[in-house]
């Protein structure tokens, strides 16, 4: 099936999203969900849009979320699709911080320069384990598949309106120079692991390599980047995610470049 489309509106989103995205005329929007309203789907998929920094924030994992009172936490990946130049990324911070400095540099700002603000460009790709302190610039539009769980402490937001969430975002922050190896540039190559971790495995593959990647007896999460990609008579191009249960009669263009997502690690 094709998952619906949910806008939400963000204090840092845009004005000037693709028509692909179907936004409402003036709504600043900051993401466009994908998502089963009548069935809960362990992944999200999201598109991000940015015209300002987002929080600097933190993410839990499952039992640490459940201690709190959630149902799960957050890793996700975030793959760019477009950048300005001069965009950044944050993620993690440039030299080890316990809880006390960590609490001492979000009170007084300090944050903002601890933080390891990564150049970007279109292609880049990061898995954000929970525990990562971290922030997505302005300027940037990325993809980000996830856990299905709308948790998130934010630390510092530069002196916006909102609340902030310093005990649990301290008591689960790992503020420490980022060095996962689930990180990288998507290749020219057919077909690309990014990510296998409890939670997900992200691929992204290009022209008939994304059905030769789907066709694995196991449900799918299709996110097209350029092209096409047609099951049973349903097409979805860029700016729309299929679920597939079972893919049987998948095909690609030969233009289609693709993510695609699976519950789980490899088994």
């Amino acid at each position: 099936m094709k998952l619906g489309c949910h806008h939400v509106e963000k204090p840092w989103g845009r004005t000037d999203l693709p028509e692909v995205f179907g936004a409402r005329a003036g709504s600043v929007t900051g993401e466009v969900w994908f998502d089963a309203a009548d069935r809960p789907l362990p992944i999200l998929v999201k598109w991000l849009f940015t015209s300002e920094r987002l929080s600097i924030q933190v993410h839990p994992d499952d039992g640490q979320a459940q201690a709190f009172g959630g149902t799960s936490g957050k890793e996700e990946c975030w793959v760019v699709t477009s950048a300005e130049p001069g965009a950044t990324l944050g993620i993690g911070t440039l030299r080890p911080l316990g809880s006390d400095a960590l609490r001492a540099a979000v009170l007084s700002g300090e944050i903002e320069k601890l933080m390891d603000w990564k150049p970007v460009r279109a292609g880049d790709f990061f898995f954000i384990p929970a525990g990562t302190v971290h922030a997505i610039g302005a300027g940037v539009t990325l993809v980000e598949v996830q856990q299905n769980a709308d948790i998130t402490y934010r630390l510092y937001d530069y002196g916006r309106p909102r609340e902030l969430h310093l005990d649990h975002g301290l008591a689960v922050s790992v503020a420490r120079p980022y060095a996962d190896q689930r990180s990288g540039r998507l290749s020219a190559s057919p077909r690309q692991e990014l990510v296998d971790c409890a939670h997900f495995r992200l691929w992204h593959a290009r022209g008939n390599a994304v059905v030769d990647v789907a066709t694995q007896d196991a449900p799918c999460w299709i996110i097209p980047l350029t092209g096409v990609v047609t099951e049973d008579g349903t097409a979805a191009a860029c700016g729309e995610c299929l679920y597939l249960d079972r893919p049987r009669t998948l095909s690609a263009s030969a233009d289609c470049t693709a993510l695609i997502a699976f519950e789980g690690p490899t088994p």
